[in-house]
């Protein structure tokens, strides 16, 4: 059956524009994305096989271009539309938290990290640098790979807080294993950075790490 065949309720985008994004599937959203189905399939059965193929939405989203095009009903220019969504929805959320107060907006944080990082196939270690009104100045990636105390140089992190003359910090990275909880060496890179740029009267405000679900908060769980 076709979707415009089903209850009005139940399609997908009447539903988003009755009830909001947050009331969709992972498939339903995916279907407004593609648009349409396959002959045979309709958009949210295709959304359906696709997370089914994938694993879910997130690998799907992070894929590259060559495992994002062998998807069924997929190709080059759809990848090259999920690209840009992707990169305007960062941009978006970057830019709400430059015009808002860091320490009031730990969920815009998270939001804001989660968008950058997650999803990535390797981990990637960013920093945050804010202002004396812990408003964001930079976000940046400083160092890929695996993540621990050997590849983590507090130096560089200073060095890039004097330069864009930042006073306080939040620390961020991902997990591709999808488990957000901090490992030791996340425990020891937090600790060596705050000491390092405490010694410039720079503040470690929060350390966020990036799985699958909610990301880990370093001050909320009072590790900081």
């Amino acid at each position: 059956m076709a979707i415009t065949d089903w209850p009005r309720a139940e399609r997908p985008r009447e539903k988003l524009l009755a009830r909001g994004a947050g009331a969709l599937s992972d498939a339903e959203l995916l279907a407004i994305f593609l648009r349409t189905g396959v002959a045979g399939k309709s958009a949210v059965d295709l959304a359906r096989e696709l997370l089914m193929h994938f694993g879910s939405l997130q690998v799907l989203m992070s894929a590259s271009e060559s495992e994002f095009c062998q998807g069924l009903g997929l190709g080059q220019a759809k990848f090259c539309q999920l690209q840009a969504v992707l990169e305007m929805a960062a941009r978006h959320v970057n830019e709400q938290l430059s015009r808002s107060n860091a320490l009031d907006s730990a969920a815009l944080v998270k939001r804001l990290v989660k968008a950058r990082l997650g999803g990535r196939s390797q981990e990637v270690f960013a920093v945050l640098f804010l202002d004396t009104q812990h408003r964001l100045i930079e976000f940046e990636e400083l160092f890929r790979g695996t993540i621990d105390a050997a590849c983590v140089y507090p130096r560089e992190v200073v060095k890039r807080a004097l330069t864009v003359n930042a006073a306080a910090v939040i620390l961020a990275h991902n997990h591709p294993s999808g488990c957000s909880a901090p490992s030791e060496a996340d425990k020891q890179i937090t600790h060596r950075l705050s000491d390092a740029l405490a010694l410039v009267d720079v503040r470690v405000l929060d350390h966020i790490v990036v799985g699958d679900g909610e990301p880990f908060s370093f001050c909320e769980k009072g590790l900081i």
